[in-house]
């Protein structure tokens, strides 16, 4: 933003569900001034419309029909003004959707929402989640380039989260409509992940959580360094859908990667947690436990303090993390949304911070001293107005689980993973499950699901059998329920994705809990995030190469100043392995 020059003003979208928080802190980053539609004539009056969104496509347009602002939406867009789409913002453009049968879209552009599909035996999970690169557009106008080049550093990679896409198979209208797309590839399957007709851009990545490279994509949006001139654009993309060897330059722009920093593909996750709590003195901070026990090991058996939380968030975002993740640690003893202090970490965090934060802890329905009843939707959703983008259930989850089995394997739609998911989509509901080892002797001693146990892990006796039990209250009860049962029942409800902890392993330095990852990543099929137990690098890479989950998370080892998430990454690409470096 130049010195005296008028502060750009971009119009946002809000339907109510999802961070908008983050989206707005971005903005405001960039020196942007934030108008909220309230009415119609918002969206009338706009020079800039930005229209972000998490959830679910039939929540976000029925919301729309409800606030009487699908008319005026859709005449916005095809006049062709300045709009910028984001998630569900690119995904409410087209007629419907299949995850809101009979819910009707804006139906501005040709082609459905379909959901990600692979066989059964498939070894990819789905919500796509994480950070991915982009193919090279070869069809289209100049905008695409104007949005996402940069000579510096070619092209980034950007952060995904979703269960639905426009297919490949919907380009070629596209194309024909005028449209320019950029391709992204899950898992061999190929979708629109960025379409641009003149002005109106759309993606399905959210820059706002895609670090730099996000925050550069918008400032060029809102000011305006991206517009084109949507006549000639139309014109150019419109003579190159129709020369004669548009099919074949589509089927080479189905086949070519992009120039990218270093790789391709999802990249592996590398994620930073911080377990807060009061210490003594009623100040938050940021503790690290030793099998869950967070406490000095002293006469004095004070809260073991390893720094302040958004100071750490923070320097955990400028070494590169993907996400950063919050974990309330005594908040089942208190009322979650009476709980100032965490929530001002979360509003600070994401004023800092753009990658996507998740917070967990205590996220369950209550009835605070005043008689007054609260649902675990409307802790969570003061959670994502604070700036979170996931939540994580812990307690919550093992009862709603040990529900949904004792009802047959039926969910009921009562729970607080079904509530949550409805509103705010699958990928903002994490399921956080702690577990310890209960050493067998013989496989037959249990019901439940068991692993071998490797030659260093075996039991006080030398049994080479166990199973893992889950707890509740941050460890201090245990039911009788295990970890792969837990995993099955949450992905059922509507989680999508696994925090798999291990309170054996906890503080160990060892490295993760091998086997129980991948029992639990073998048993679903959404992603899993390994926890607990990592002492330095290689046991990252270890844990990627052995069990291809998805991303793995470390608390102390970071907090101690052994080592940055940077020599992480780096061993990782030492053995091949893709990241955000």
């Amino acid at each position: 933003e130049k010195a005296g020059a008028a502060k750009p003003v971009i119009t946002v979208l809000d339907y109510g569900a999802g961070n908008v928080r983050s989206m707005a802190n971005a903005l405001g980053r960039l020196g942007a001034e934030v108008r909220w539609v309230e009415s119609a004539a918002d969206i009338e009056s706009a020079e800039r419309l930005l229209f972000p969104g998490v959830g679910a496509f039939g929540n976000a347009m029925e919301t729309l029909e409800k606030k009487g602002l699908v008319d005026a939406l859709k005449k916005y867009v095809e006049a062709g003004r300045p709009f910028l789409g984001v998630c569900v913002g690119l995904q409410t453009l087209f007629a419907r959707s299949e995850e809101s049968e009979g819910v009707k879209g804006l139906g501005v552009f040709p082609g459905a929402v379909s959901s990600f599909w692979f066989p059964e035996n498939s070894e990819v999970t789905v919500p796509h989640m994480g950070w991915n690169a982009l193919w090279e557009p070869e069809a289209g106008g100049d905008g695409v380039e104007k949005m996402l080049a940069d000579e510096a550093s070619g092209w980034a990679r950007y952060y995904f989260v979703h269960s639905y896409r426009i297919a490949v198979e919907e380009v070629e209208a596209l194309e024909k409509a005028g449209v320019s797309v950029v391709l992204a590839r899950y898992g061999g399957d190929e979708f629109v992940a960025m379409l641009r007709k003149g002005n109106v851009i759309a993606t399905q990545f959210h820059p706002e959580k895609s670090g730099p490279a996000g925050l550069e994509f918008l400032r060029k949006f809102v000011f305006g360094e991206s517009d084109v001139n949507a006549a000639e654009d139309a014109a150019k993309a419109d003579a190159l859908a129709k020369a004669p060897d548009a099919a074949a330059r589509r089927q080479r722009h189905n086949q070519k990667v992009i120039k990218l920093r270093k790789g391709t593909g999802l990249a592996k996750r590398v994620i930073a947690c911080l377990d807060v709590r009061e210490n003594d003195a009623g100040d938050l901070v940021v503790t690290k436990g030793d099998q869950y026990d967070v406490r000095e090991q002293t006469e004095a058996r004070g809260v073991r303090n390893l720094g302040k939380p958004v100071e750490l968030a923070e320097r955990y975002y400028e070494q590169g993390a993907d996400e950063i993740v919050f974990l309330n640690i005594t908040s089942f003893r208190n009322e979650p949304l009476a709980d100032v202090p965490m929530l001002q970490v979360l509003e600070r965090a994401s004023e800092k911070i753009f990658v996507p934060l998740c917070v967990g802890g205590g996220i369950r329905s209550y009835v605070d001293a005043a008689g007054v009843a609260y649902s675990a939707l409307d802790v969570a959703s003061r959670y994502f107005r604070a700036g979170a983008d996931k939540i994580s259930l812990g307690s919550d989850a093992v009862y709603a689980a040990e529900k949904f089995w004792a009802n047959g394997g039926v969910p009921d739609g009562t729970s607080s993973i079904e509530q949550i998911s409805k509103v705010y989509g699958s990928q903002a509901v994490v399921v956080s499950i702690d577990p310890q080892r209960v050493y067998i002797n013989d496989i037959h001693d249990t019901d439940h699901s068991i692993v071998v146990m490797r030659p260093d892990e075996l039991g006080p006796n030398g049994e080479m059998y166990a199973w893992y039990q889950c707890t509740v209250k941050g460890g201090r009860e245990t039911r009788d329920i295990d970890a792969v049962q837990l995993a099955i029942a949450a992905q059922a409800l509507g989680a999508g994705e696994i925090m798999l902890n291990c309170i054996d392993a906890d503080g160990s330095k060892k490295g993760f809990e091998l086997n129980l990852i991948t029992a639990v990543r073998r048993a679903v099929s959404i992603p899993v995030i390994a926890s607990s137990g990592a002492g330095e690098p290689g046991h990252f890479t270890n844990c990627f190469i052995e069990t291809r989950t998805e991303a793995a998370l470390a608390a102390g080892m970071f907090h101690r100043n052994e080592y940055t998430i940077r020599q992480v990454k780096e061993e990782m690409e030492n053995h091949y392995l893709p990241t955000t470096l």
